[in-house]
């Protein structure tokens, strides 16, 4: 099974959980997310695979959460994937997705359920 991880390399949970699937031999594609992000399509996978809404999937205290308003109840999935697109630290870190499903890895033990 061919298995994506979404990956900061600064990102401690992110280290973590490229290591706990290293050690159990885990066929990878490690994708750094800010030097290549995800387009819309792939986020829109994301997101399904992940059972969960844009604004779930966004890192709240990020400064670019707040300088563009992205709290706004009033913005659609689209504005808020397109933010996503273009400014992948708001990204939540890291993603593990599989042909099937994705998990968070906060803890890094959570991706397991999905392997």
């Amino acid at each position: 099974m061919r298995v994506k991880i979404y990956h900061n390399p600064r990102c401690g949970k992110s280290r973590q959980t490229l290591q706990l699937l290293n050690e159990l031999g885990i066929e990878l594609e490690v994708i750094e997310y800010l030097k290549t992000p995800p387009t819309s399509a792939e986020l829109e996978d994301i997101l399904q695979k992940l059972g969960i809404e844009p604004r779930d999937l966004m890192r709240k205290k990020e400064t670019d959460y707040k300088t563009q308003n992205l709290d706004d109840p009033a913005l659609d999935r689209q504005t808020l994937i397109n933010a996503m697109v273009k400014h992948p630290i708001l990204i939540e870190r890291p993603i593990v997705v599989t042909p099937v499903k994705a998990a968070i890895g906060r803890p890094p033990e959570t991706v397991l359920t999905i392997l």
